[in-house]
């Protein structure tokens, strides 16, 4: 079989600079994100009746893993992390081929500084993660009320969301930040109250370790006190 060559269409810029505490699905956080359509593929023709479409899904690389491999059985992280399942059977970023699909909302393709860009919301890729595809989301045929999905016979069930609070201290700083980035609060809030730590530390009440996650240029770190999130600090960072 001949080998098949395949070239990034665009970049997505999101403001996980990180691959801790990105959610791990789509449309979790509703965070931000845009597209910067690569030369080539940046013609505006390319997306004449994309308006229609509330929902895209895009076809990207885990570039950031690609390199380490893949294997027939990988950990899951909604079995504790110990337990292991088929690769095909997973949404593993340590894939052959290391492709991802994800599903967000398309708010709208606009041209900035000569360039093409596409807005969206509920993305939960890595800043500059190469995107190989756009296609729309079709309702009547890729939303399917009949479908189900379990794990070891276990559903899967929306993940529950936990408490997220600031320390009182912040709120000059989080003032700050929401006129930097709008929405700063709700996204973090969104981020962190899926809880990112390993699953098997939240069985505890408190854990002492002080977490940290970067979000745009912000390090944000937070502990796990009296069964929620405290935010303790944030620390902005040079920009990228």
């Amino acid at each position: 079989m001949s080998e098949i060559f395949i070239q990034p269409i665009a970049i997505a810029r999101t403001p996980f600079k990180q691959k801790f505490a990105i959610p791990r699905q789509p449309n979790l956080a509703q965070a931000p994100g845009t597209l910067i359509m690569n030369t080539g593929y940046d013609s505006i023709d390319c997306f004449d009746g994309i308006e229609g479409f509330s929902h895209l899904w895009l076809i990207f690389h885990f570039n950031e893993t690609a390199s380490a491999g893949w294997k027939s059985k990988v950990k899951a992280p909604r079995l504790g992390g110990n337990a292991s399942l088929g690769v095909f059977a997973s949404r593993s970023t340590f894939r052959p081929n290391g492709l991802g699909l994800s599903v967000v909302q398309n708010k709208g393709i606009r041209k900035a500084n000569g360039r093409v860009m596409v807005d969206i919301e509920g993305a939960d890729l890595l800043d500059n993660t190469p995107i190989i595809d756009i296609k729309p989301y079709l309702p009547y045929a890729d939303a399917i009320p009949s479908s189900s999905a379990q794990m070891n016979r276990c559903p899967l069930d929306t993940p529950t969301l936990v408490p997220v609070e600031f320390k009182p201290n912040l709120w000059g700083e989080i003032k700050h930040l929401e006129q930097k980035y709008a929405g700063f609060t709700d996204l973090v809030t969104k981020v962190l109250a899926q809880d990112p730590r390993p699953a098997y530390k939240r069985s505890l009440t408190n854990d002492p370790k002080l977490y940290k996650v970067q979000l745009y240029d912000v390090d944000i770190a937070w502990q796990w006190l009296n069964n929620k999130i405290i935010v303790e600090q944030f620390t902005l960072l040079p920009s990228s």
